[in-house]
């Protein structure tokens, strides 16, 4: 069998971000060039990260429940002097588990969808390294811990985080702006908002305010989907998918909703409930904010994660596809304003789809491809040498 050029794809389960980017490279990448490329996907804390780290994923949820200390951690270790120093101090605690990780997954492009294993794993490199490329999946304000200066390429959402790459000392030919990577079925049209509303079981006839808060049902979920409900009585419908939360599902699926209401669990055809709405309520998270966009679906910011979700705001704002209204009463208000104006709303869906970047995952495959087409044709010369 014909060898391939060898990718490995690093993330994990800390926000449902990294894994989704990565998964939707990959199935990029299997669509662009169907069979030509060998490709593994490693969740670096389950798999290889020493205790307590190995426990990051299952503790993620609880630590960002108190915003307010995650926020400080943020910013105290934001910077590139802080960020290098937290690596430094870490390393020996994980300098065994990243050569173990390099030795039993060999590759000729390293892709890194996460902050905290970038510069750990360049300093593991030996000299006859495989590329090492990082994609940013936050919009804006991504932690300093993203922009390792010995990555090959820094690939970056919007300009406004190639802007930070380079402040924070990223050569700009190793930076480029190629959107954030989203799942295929984001980005390719299902049909029109009639025809999905009637596959869904939705009425046709009133204004529709899908509500999400992530795939952990994160947020004051309940209490904006009540309030958005009670101020729009005989105005509109609403939908409201919890994600992982079941016990959230349960208790809103009890409620004397005085709309029509579709409560959902976890769900997969989040696109094609996104094309059947009019507008999105949902907390600042960058992957929902980038199908959003794809989707041309106006949106309603009602809380964020302090550090990396800051900018979302300021973006979503500037950009003139959606509005920050912090809060169940707040979002509630500001959805209900936008309905009132269709034309407002229209314009902002034309501006959604105009900023979107629906090839993103594809232009990053095509990046990653050329990458490892030469670091294999360059390994290779380097084991036809020592044959000889």
């Amino acid at each position: 069998m014909t060898e391939r050029p060898r990718l490995l794809f690093l993330f994990s389960d800390t926000g449902g971000g990294h894994r989704s980017a990565a998964e939707a490279i990959l199935e990029a990448l299997e669509t662009e060039f169907p069979g030509r490329f060998s490709t593994r996907l490693v969740d670096v804390f389950k798999e290889y990260a020493p205790y307590p780290l190995d426990k990051a994923p299952q503790a993620y949820p609880e630590m960002v429940r108190i915003p307010q200390a995650w926020g400080l951690g943020y910013h105290l270790s934001d910077g590139p002097r802080r960020a290098r120093a937290l690596t430094r101090v870490f390393w020996p605690y994980v300098r065994k588990a990243v050569r173990r990780m390099m030795r039993a997954n060999p590759a000729d492009v390293i892709v890194s969808v996460h902050p905290l294993f970038t510069a750990s794993i360049d300093r593991a490199l030996g000299p006859n390294r495989p590329a090492l490329i990082t994609v940013v999946t936050d919009l804006v304000t991504a932690h300093a811990l993203w922009y390792h200066r010995g990555v090959d390429l820094c690939l970056v959402p919007t300009e406004a985080a190639r802007d930070r790459a380079i402040r924070l000392g990223l050569r700009p030919e190793r930076v480029q702006t190629v959107g954030l990577p989203v799942a295929q079925r984001f980005c390719v049209p299902f049909g029109d908002r009639e025809t999905l509303r009637g596959e869904l079981g939705w009425p046709l006839d009133l204004p529709l305010v899908l509500v999400v808060g992530g795939g952990e049902g994160m947020g004051p979920l309940s209490e904006t989907a009540q309030a958005i409900a009670q101020g729009g009585e005989g105005r509109l419908g609403v939908v409201v998918v919890c994600g992982r939360n079941e016990r959230l599902r349960r208790r809103l699926e009890q409620v004397d909703w005085k709309v029509p209401a579709f409560i959902y669990g976890f769900e997969r055809r989040i696109p094609e409930m996104m094309r059947a709405t009019n507008l999105l309520v949902t907390k600042a998270g960058p992957g929902t904010i980038a199908e959003a966009l794809n989707a041309g679906l106006p949106m309603v910011l009602y809380s964020r994660l302090p550090g990396q979700e800051d900018g979302n705001v300021g973006y979503v704002q500037g950009e003139g596809v959606g509005v920050w209204a912090p809060g169940p009463e707040r979002a509630a208000s500001a959805a209900l304003r936008w309905l009132e104006d269709p034309q407002v709303l229209r314009q902002a869906a034309a501006r959604c789809r105009a900023i979107a970047r629906p090839r993103a995952a594809r232009d990053i495959a095509e990046i990653l491809a050329g990458f490892a087409e030469v670091r294999m044709a360059n390994r290779r010369g380097r084991e036809t040498s020592v044959l000889k």
